[in-house]
């Protein structure tokens, strides 16, 4: 199973892994294991050029859905945290703005707020009289200045590197003692409670949390919106506080003026909170919360959908957020272009290989953290397959016509490509907090927008571009050895005893692969692709679901009564 640690979460692409045994996919990626040798990713001095400043022209806002990208190169701010200019826009920035002519009414839902300014500016208009809720991810609920050191040695290396910045961060007079006043002045987290603004994470429904609370947005006066892919820290908007050479995790930030999105994101923070602080545990988060469709409102010149993850994977596919992805993705006439921090989700893949094979033009970017691990679908789009100790990921599908437009960004070392969006055909925009990957589709508290709107689309469009032209395209001679080095020492992978049904081993008819589901009786190659199909709209609970895919009557489901389980 492919997983990633972060934030103590998991991310998962599939629920099982299996044995490559498809000769048809081990052929792909043999065909075009040397056509990549030759990519541009050509050489390893090109990994440690920067991104050249270029200053571009600031584009026209619409004037209810505005645009702003922490790494533009069509402004510039100066950062007061560590005192200097970069380009960029100020996200912060316009987070405290907007709170800051809120007259009743702040809500704010969002994974980890470690920013002491927009800390004193709620703190502030709490004490003036304003309204202010907070919910947050358990993990990014307590100050900095409470862990022991006992709890501090426990941490995992990650996050005790980021408890190490934080206290350098607030160790102000660098005595190496956290005194009660410099946590007044830094700790977000102390300033908040401090002043005593209602806040809580996602254990307020007596669970241990849901999967990650991984909402970033801020409601204001029930009218404006801020919807951000950045957490409201110094990594994720500015950069590093002991790394003055890094600008901050690539991020955007959508602020938008409509009472009717208002009420939208108020219900969705509404089911979560409950009835606050020390009540009854009414809250919902996860997938204790209301399945929802998607809805939509058209405000001037913008049609918007929203969609709140996570969705159980019973309920058919095409009604999740992926789904909402997908089936826009379906409309693609031109073009297609990604920036995403995590893309893990095969059927969105298998969508725009459908795509690109009638002529779409295809591009993606993904974080260079993410891009060439085995669950990555940029490796299926450029043909290739990894396996994880000889096992491959469920429903495995690299392209059989691949693409050489697949990069990761040239960053500066620290920051990450932290952007969830893409572009169809310059004027349909997805973006949001939502991954495209199934933790996000089912296990998390995620925001997804679609603004169809081609001036926005444009905001977009200049951040993919100036990513795009100094991004290293194709796989690096590491990846490909590493490639390599699999299928030798894997020869194992198209002959198993449970492909020949040797084995007394029941059949998982959820994760079994192609092959696997051929060698039941009855079941011929097509009907287990209608198998695969019917299991990725809504997953089989019993031997009668079978009845629902075309071609299995009910003397068949009696032969493989002894055969398969769920």
């Amino acid at each position: 199973m492919g997983i990633f640690n972060i934030n103590k979460k998991i991310f998962v692409k599939s629920n099982a892994q299996i044995i490559l045994r498809s000769s048809k996919i081990k052929k792909t990626i043999n065909s075009f294991t040397l056509s990549f040798l030759s990519l541009t990713f050509f050489t390893t001095a090109c990994q440690q050029v920067q991104p050249q400043s270029k200053p571009l022209h600031p584009l026209p806002q619409d004037p209810l859905v505005q645009v702003y990208v922490n790494h533009t190169q069509s402004s510039e701010y100066t950062e007061t945290y560590r005192e200097q200019t970069r380009p960029g826009d100020d996200l912060e920035r316009q987070i405290i703005e907007t709170i800051s002519q809120a007259k009743s009414t702040i809500d704010i839902a969002v994974q980890e707020l470690r920013l002491p300014k927009l800390a004193q500016a709620l703190a502030e208009k709490h004490k003036k009289g304003v309204k202010v809720r907070l919910i947050l991810e358990n993990n990014y609920s307590r100050p900095w200045s409470s862990f022991t050191s006992q709890e501090v040695a426990k941490l995992e290396k990650r996050e005790k590197q980021r408890y190490n910045d934080a206290y350098k961060f607030l160790d102000i007079n660098q005595d190496k003692k956290i005194s009660p006043e410099e946590s007044k002045q830094r700790d977000a987290i102390f300033i908040l409670r401090n002043a005593k603004i209602p806040l809580i994470d996602d254990t307020e429904d007596a669970s241990k949390g849901s999967g990650l609370m991984h909402h970033k947005f801020v409601i204001v006066d029930n009218r404006f919106t801020i919807v951000t892919s950045a957490n409201f820290t110094m990594s994720d908007i500015h950069g590093d506080i002991t790394n003055s050479e890094t600008l901050g995790n690539s991020n955007n930030l959508l602020k938008i003026d409509s009472p009717e999105l208002a009420a939208i994101f108020t219900n969705e923070f509404n089911i979560m909170w409950g009835d606050g602080v020390g009540g009854n545990k009414d809250s919902k988060f996860g997938l204790q919360k209301p399945l929802r469709s998607p809805q939509q409102i058209i405000l001037g010149d913008s049609k918007i959908t929203v969609n709140f993850s996570p969705a159980s994977q019973t309920q058919p596919w095409i009604q999740t957020s992926n789904g909402l992805i997908g089936s826009h993705l379906k409309l693609a006439t031109k073009s297609v272009d990604t920036a995403l921090f995590v893309f893990s989700e095969q059927r969105l893949a298998d969508i725009l290989e459908t795509r690109h094979n009638q002529k779409v033009k295809i591009r993606s970017l993904i974080d260079k953290d993410f891009a060439y691990r085995p669950y990555s679908e940029g490796l299926d789009m450029m043909g290739f397959a990894l396996s994880n100790k000889c096992k491959y990921e469920l429903d495995n599908r690299p392209w059989q016509n691949p693409i050489t437009t697949v990069a990761i960004p040239t960053l500066a070392k620290g920051d990450l490509l932290h952007h969830k969006f893409g572009i169809i055909d310059n004027k349909t925009v997805i973006t949001g907090s939502h991954n495209w990957s199934e933790a996000a589709n089912s296990n998390n508290d995620e925001t997804l927008l679609v603004i169809e709107n081609s001036q926005v689309a444009a905001h977009f469009t200049q951040e993919f571009e100036r990513l795009y032209a100094n991004a290293q395209p194709g796989l690096p001679i590491r990846i490909q050895k590493k490639i390599k080095e699999e299928q030798q020492k894997c020869p194992q992978i198209e002959v198993t005893s449970s492909i020949n049904n040797q084995s007394n081993e029941k059949i998982n008819i959820n994760t079994a692969s192609l092959k696997e589901l051929e060698s039941l009786p009855g079941i011929g190659k097509k009907t287990a692709q209608r198998i695969i199909d019917a299991r990725q709209q809504n997953k089989f609970s019993s031997l009668e679901d079978l009845g629902r895919v075309p071609g299995i009557k009910t003397k068949t489901q009696e032969k493989l009564r002894d055969k398969i389980t769920f």
